[in-house]
């Protein structure tokens, strides 16, 4: 039992640590695409607009994926925040390439076109999972 407690000492401040350092970033690329996208979300979420809960929450989870690959395959808390970053800006450019590519998005959602914003959601998720794929190795 004295090996388990051990364990747990040594390794729970780090676990704290990197987590930490997960959740930071995963708010840096909240801010960072809350930044860049054309329209409110949140002001649009507030008004009751389902495309704009469907951008934002999917938009959540997609920078959240390359983020968890990342913080389950590093041992070192500055390969999380170096392979962290190289996996914001992706999906940040992910975003990017999307309103050049689907002409009239930020009107679809601001209109509460589900369609457009399912498109998008799944466009953000599936650039995620090949992303976290491609950073676990």
């Amino acid at each position: 039992m004295d090996v388990i407690f051990e364990t747990l000492r040594a390794g729970l401040p780090v676990l704290v640590l990197q987590f930490a350092v997960t959740l930071a970033l995963l708010a840096l690329g909240v801010a960072l695409y809350m930044a860049i996208t054309p329209f409110h979300e949140m002001r649009l979420v507030r008004q009751g607009n389902a495309a704009a809960g469907v951008v934002l929450g999917a938009s959540l989870v997609a920078l959240a994926i390359p983020l968890a690959a990342t913080l389950a395959t590093s041992r070192v808390t500055l390969d999380i925040v170096v392979w962290g970053l190289v996996a914001l800006v992706l999906q940040l450019l992910v975003f990017l390439a999307a309103s050049l590519l689907i002409r009239g998005l930020r009107q679809m959602i601001e209109e509460g076109n589900l369609a457009a914003a399912w498109l998008l959601a799944g466009l953000q998720l599936a650039v995620a999972l090949l992303n976290a794929g491609a950073m676990a190795g």
